[in-house]
C-alpha cells in the first residue's frame, strides 16, 4: 500500500510538472503571436506609441553598442592570434583566415551578442515586470485602461530583438576588419585574396543559416524573458517562486532555446 501510494504521488507530481511545462510553452507561443500581431499592425506606430518604442530601442542599443564592440574586439584579437599561431605551428597557415571567420563570425559573435543582450536587457526587464505583477501594479494599470502590450511589452521586445541584430552586425564587421589587419597588416594588396577566402566561406547556404540564427536568437532573447511576466499566475503559485528566484525559469528556458538554435546551425553548416 505504501509503495502504491508513493507511486501515485510520484505520478501526480510528474503530471503537474508536465502540465506546467506545457502551459508555460503555450503561453510563450500565445505571447509571441500577440507581439508579432502588434508589430505588424499599423495602429502600433501611431504618434502616441512611437515615442516609447523609439525610447526603448535607443536605451537598449546605444549604451551597449560601444562596450560590446570593445569587448568583442578584444576577444577577437586574442582568438585571431591563437588561431594564426596554431595554424603556423602545424603548417596550415593558408587555412588560418577561414578558421578565424568560421569560429568568430559564424559561431561566437552571434551567440555572444544574444547572451549579452539577454543578461543586460531582456532578463532584467522580465524580472522587473514579474515583480510589478507580483505587487499588483500591472493589474492596476490594466484596470485603468492602459495598453500594456503596446506601451510596455512590445517596445521592450522590439528593443531586445533590434539590439541583438545591431550588436551582432557591428561586431561581425569589426571582426572581419581585425582579422584582415592581424593576418595581412596595413596593406591593400592582400584585399583580393582576403575577399576571395571570405566569399568562399559565406556561400549562400552559410549566409542564410547565419541570418536565420541571428533572427531566431533575437526572437528568443526578446520574447522569452517577458512572456511569463505578462500572465497572472496567482492560482498556481508561480509568483511565489518568482519572488524566491526571479528570472531563473526564464533564464533556463532561454538558454535551452539558444542551445537548440546553435546546435541546429552547426548541423546546417557542417553536416
Amino acid at each position: 500500500m505504501i509503495s502504491q501510494a508513493s507511486l501515485f504521488s510520484e505520478l501526480r507530481r510528474l503530471h503537474r510538472a508536465a502540465m506546467a511545462w506545457l502551459r508555460d510553452w503555450w503561453r510563450l507561443l500565445n505571447f509571441s503571436v500577440l507581439m508579432f500581431t502588434l508589430a505588424l499592425s499599423p495602429s502600433t506606430y501611431r504618434r502616441a506609441n512611437r515615442a516609447p518604442l523609439a525610447r526603448q530601442l535607443v536605451l537598449a542599443t546605444a549604451p551597449n553598442l560601444l562596450w560590446f564592440s570593445v569587448l568583442s574586439a578584444l576577444i577577437s584579437l586574442v582568438l585571431i592570434r591563437i588561431v594564426v599561431v596554431t595554424a603556423l605551428s602545424y603548417g596550415l597557415s593558408r587555412y588560418a583566415l577561414e578558421m578565424v571567420v568560421r569560429v568568430l563570425v559564424l559561431e561566437l559573435i552571434p551567440l555572444t551578442a544574444a547572451v549579452f543582450v539577454a543578461l543586460r536587457i531582456t532578463l532584467p526587464d522580465g524580472i522587473e515586470f514579474a515583480q510589478l505583477r507580483a505587487r499588483g501594479a500591472l493589474d492596476a494599470l490594466q484596470r485603468q485602461g492602459a495598453d500594456l502590450l503596446r506601451r510596455e511589452f512590445l517596445p521592450r521586445v522590439a528593443a531586445g530583438v533590434f539590439a541583438v541584430w545591431m550588436l551582432a552586425a557591428v561586431s561581425c564587421v569589426l571582426s572581419l576588419v581585425l582579422a584582415y589587419l592581424s593576418i595581412y597588416g596595413f596593406t591593400p594588396w592582400a584585399l583580393q585574396g582576403y575577399t576571395r577566402v571570405v566569399g568562399q566561406v559565406f556561400n549562400p547556404a552559410v549566409t542564410l543559416i547565419l541570418m536565420l540564427k541571428i533572427i531566431f536568437f533575437s526572437f528568443a532573447v526578446g520574447l522569452i524573458p517577458l512572456a511569463s511576466s505578462f500572465y497572472d499566475d496567482k492560482a498556481t503559485g508561480r509568483l511565489r517562486r518568482l519572488r524566491d528566484a526571479p528570472g531563473l525559469s526564464d533564464m533556463l528556458r532561454l538558454f535551452s532555446v539558444i542551445l537548440l538554435i546553435e546546435a541546429a546551425s552547426l548541423m546546417g553548416n557542417y553536416y
